[in-house]
């Protein structure tokens, strides 16, 4: 089943739950990485590639954004406590992080005066005029939301299995679509 159901995850959202994750861990990696590298002509491909994959992330998240107005998702299992609620509140940051990551990147981007490519092949307009004070302060927002985020996911993939193990089968509703 693609859509979702009233107690079921359906395809569409498990490929956009499970594909974002997989970009956001290579990100978070090529992140990391780049951050240790003095930019040059040897390295700059990884640039374009950490460009590309965060506009990649932006896309995904604006599509399951949408799809979730198309296909609301099943309302969560369990009680609702302040773990709950907490959860809920986790879950609405990583949607705003995803979102403003890739944005303060691209700002950051923007203000070094270079073209902000795609692909290598599509220029974007510029976010914010070239300086380097902006380049300092949104690169410097980027690093702290991507640390947020860090520790977010964290601690959504620690309750996530925490849950799984307590057998409520959150986990296993997002691999499968279904608990059981």
């Amino acid at each position: 089943m693609l859509k979702n159901g009233p107690a079921e995850f359906g395809l569409v959202t498990r490929v956009l739950h499970w594909g974002t994750m997989l970009l956001v861990i290579a990100q978070l990696a090529l992140g990391l990485r780049i951050a240790d590298l003095e930019p040059g002509l040897s390295t700059l491909w990884l640039y374009g590639l950490h460009k590309t994959l965060g506009f990649a992330v932006l896309a995904l998240i604006l599509a399951r954004i949408g799809w979730h107005l198309v296909s609301p998702p099943p309302p969560p299992l369990g009680p609702r406590g302040p773990a709950f609620w907490a959860a809920r509140a986790a879950h609405w940051a990583i949607y705003a992080l995803l979102l403003a990551i890739p944005l303060t990147g691209w700002a950051g981007s923007s203000a070094t005066g270079i073209d902000v490519m795609i692909a290598d092949r599509w220029t974007l307009p510029p976010l914010v005029e070239p300086s380097e004070a902006a380049e300092a302060f949104w690169f410097r927002l980027h690093d702290i939301l991507t640390k947020l985020l860090m520790a977010l996911v964290t601690l959504h993939m620690l309750g996530a299995f925490k849950r799984e193990m307590e057998g409520d089968g959150t986990l296993t509703r997002m691999l499968k679509g279904r608990t059981g």
